[in-house]
């Protein structure tokens, strides 16, 4: 399951509102330092660019990404710009904005409706662009995100944002978004070793309305920022040996088999697990396997 020929074309293909993007695509968190935010050591820029390059020969057309993704000496923004820029026709590259960290990297208190064009704007200039191709609103923790959403829709009409997506939110934070505008993503944590019945009752209605489904977290786990967590127990470990994978590309399979609206955004910084991630597009389980999985995902929290 490693071998490089196998490109992010092996899973299938979704849209993105008019944009298609390959269903393997690529999280740009894991760019910027050996963890997430200021978590971690800051990496090596050059090796940055040079995953994220490899990501596009491999076919990954979809990028997630956010201005707050940064580390003491790296911005995932600018590391895209000046790895990919100009940049390719098929490419989308999504952002998110609501959390808001200040130059020394401190979590502040997220955004006000009336900040949100700040964000935006911010993820245009880092990125060098005049349009975002998806913007997702990552909601922190209000009850409604209307206001927030609405205000996002104002800039979609000015012609600032091309799509709109949704994070981190329950299947009523859905439908009040949708009332308001189309929603094209939802992006919340989800993976084998993450069961929410919320988010559970998004990926099913997500499939039914045609919208993308996109989780974060789905090789990490219980690690999140950090980075994968040593939890993939035996059944994982004796599945991935039966494809001569690595528990990584199960965690991805499995994710990717619970629907065709499903996008994975493994990210990483090593350009070894970059090729190991596209390739587990490619990985099929069988209906035992996937039987296996589902009752350890049933058991998780």
């Amino acid at each position: 399951m490693t071998s490089p020929t196998i490109t992010a074309d092996a899973a299938g293909t979704w849209k993105l509102g008019d944009l298609s993007v390959n269903r393997i695509g690529f999280g740009a968190m894991r760019l910027t330092g050996s963890a997430a935010f200021h978590l971690g050591r800051p990496s090596e820029r050059e090796q940055s660019i040079a995953v994220l390059r490899k990501a596009v020969e491999l076919g990954v057309n979809h990028i997630d990404t956010a201005a707050f993704y940064f580390s003491s000496l790296r911005s995932a923004n600018e590391l895209i710009n000046s790895a990919l820029a100009p940049y390719p026709d098929d490419l989308v590259i999504v952002t998110k904005v609501g959390p808001f960290r200040d130059c020394s990297g401190e979590w502040g208190t997220s955004a006000r409706p009336d900040q949100l064009r700040g964000h935006v704007e911010e993820n245009l200039r880092q990125l060098g662009r005049d349009q975002l191709d998806v913007v997702n609103l990552r909601r922190m923790r209000q009850d409604s995100i209307a206001e927030h959403f609405g205000a996002l829709a104002e800039l979609r009409d000015a012609g600032l944002i091309r799509h709109l997506g949704v994070s981190d939110v329950e299947p009523r934070h859905l439908a009040e978004a949708q009332a308001i505008a189309p929603v094209v993503c939802v992006q919340n944590q989800y993976g084998l070793h993450a069961h929410r019945p919320q988010t559970e009752e998004l990926l099913r209605i997500c499939g039914e309305q045609g919208i993308a489904f996109v989780p974060f977290y789905a090789v990490a786990g219980k690690g999140g920022p950090h980075g994968p967590a040593a939890d993939d127990g035996d059944e994982v470990r004796a599945i991935a040996r039966a494809h001569a994978g690595t528990p990584a590309q199960v965690r991805l399979a499995w994710t990717l088999q619970q629907g065709p609206h499903v996008l994975a955004i493994p990210g990483t910084g090593n350009p070894d697990h970059l090729v190991q991630n596209v390739a587990a597009g490619a990985l099929r389980l069988t209906d035992d396997e996937m039987a296996r999985l589902d009752a350890l995902h049933r058991q998780a929290e």
